[in-house]
């Protein structure tokens, strides 16, 4: 991702903090959802002393019948992903219509302007009723840096990177007070450039989302990538965030949300960003959204507006 570069380490040990105790918060909610909530299907498929409808017959090849689809969840536009997986034989697409970077960095006395702009894919299968496949693709990237200090511009673009992920929901994914999965991905190594490492690199998530009083809902995530560093070798960043939602008017809904990246090998700043974004149902199977990531530390870019739009069939 674009806003994923620089950290510093006179801020790790508060970082390490706070990413310990995201841990503690996490395996308490995931222990209280384990215990309280017993699945419930869709709204209007059962009277509330009925079982669930088994779902489990249903696969790529057997397609979750509508009347049993779950309302469409997207892993956008917010940085939190989404426990919930696509419906057993569906499919869907997220995407940015326009996802842009804006960054002045005047550390140690230079001035260095960069801005940056493109689109993004996010392809969805539902495999198995809590399984999705799903492939990131950056068709179109671009990037201008301004050394104002040396006079120097450097510009780059083309196509970005390639991710292949896997959901896994674990719990929750068709009712309940809170949903669990887990995501496990892999960005390929394409050819090396000015937009590409060209190494081969991976992580995994762990989304949660809780259903809070008053019609509001929370997400959180723990991610832990490992990226390619200048030696040759892997760091291990961690990446946590926290996000809460509300509808505001009719199909209209808006979010504010935190999030924190850190790498305490590298000794570089960490990055905080703080985010507020809307979404706009058109009807239960499109969805747009746009807004805005604001950083809040001097590492991370300073404004990243974005539109998007979400689909499945």
């Amino acid at each position: 991702m674009l806003n994923r570069q620089q950290h510093n380490e006179a801020s790790n040990t508060s970082l390490r903090s706070s990413y310990y105790a995201w841990l503690w918060v996490l395996a308490v909610l995931t222990a209280g959802g384990t215990a309280a909530n017993a699945q419930n299907a869709p709204e209007g498929t059962k009277r509330p002393d009925e079982p669930p409808p088994d779902k489990s017959i249903y696969n790529l090849f057997n397609p979750t019948s509508h009347d049993l689809m779950r309302e469409m969840s997207t892993d956008r536009p917010d940085q939190t992903e989404s426990p919930y997986t696509v419906d057993a034989g569906h499919f869907q697409v997220e995407m940015d219509l326009v996802n842009a970077t804006f960054d002045r960095d005047r550390s140690g006395g230079g001035d260095v302007r960069t801005t940056g702009w493109g689109t993004s894919l996010n392809l969805k299968a539902g495999l198995l009723n809590n399984v999705d496949i799903q492939f990131v693709i950056d068709p179109y990237v671009s990037e201008k840096t301004d050394n104002r200090g040396d006079g120097t511009v450097t510009r780059a673009s083309g196509f970005g990177d390639l991710q292949t992920r896997l959901k896994i929901n674990l719990w929750g994914n068709d009712g309940g007070k809170t949903a669990f999965g887990i995501m496990p991905f892999i960005k390929w190594p394409l050819v090396g450039n000015s937009l590409r490492n060209g190494k081969i690199e991976g992580g995994v998530i762990f989304p949660l989302g809780v259903e809070l009083p008053a019609g509001w809902g929370m997400g959180a995530q723990t991610e832990f990538d490992f990226v390619s560093d200048a030696t040759g070798g892997y760091d291990v960043e961690y990446f946590n965030t926290i996000t809460f939602g509300h509808d505001i008017a009719g199909n209209l809904g808006g979010y504010v949300e935190f999030a924190a990246l850190v790498t305490p090998e590298s000794g570089e700043d960490w990055q905080g960003q703080a985010s507020v974004g809307f979404t706009y149902g058109f009807n239960e199977n499109t969805q747009l959204d746009f807004g805005c990531n604001f950083g809040v530390t001097q590492s991370a870019p300073d404004f990243n507006p974005f539109v998007g739009l979400s689909f499945r069939f």
